[in-house]
């Protein structure tokens, strides 16, 4: 079992621990862009839906059209995450998962 440490304060002196965004699920994203537009760093990037999810099938031209692919946000560099959980509170679908440091 893990537990949250403390990493410090805030300006009003009340701890504060970050959690770091860990995953984001591309099957309920809608591809808004609240997350990317918050984000103080370069966390996220937009990409194709289908390039995330392991179920597509690339033979099948009868029902994909490529005007049509949706796009969707994406993690591209977790290691640039502070911790803020800005981009959770924007989401609409509630598609991000945090962590924090564990002791």
């Amino acid at each position: 079992m893990t537990e949250d440490v403390m990493i410090g304060k805030t300006r009003g002196g009340s701890d504060w621990t970050p959690e770091f965004v860990t995953a984001l699920n591309a099957a309920t994203c809608i591809g808004c862009g609240r997350c990317y537009k918050v984000c103080p760093r370069d966390v996220f990037e937009l990409v194709e839906r289908a390039d995330l999810l392991d179920n597509f099938d690339d033979d099948d031209d009868d029902d994909y059209d490529d005007d049509d692919e949706m796009k969707v946000m994406a993690i591209k560099d977790a290691m640039d995450c502070i911790g803020c959980k800005s981009c959770s509170r924007v989401c609409p679908k509630n598609c991000h998962t945090h962590e924090s440091i564990a002791a």
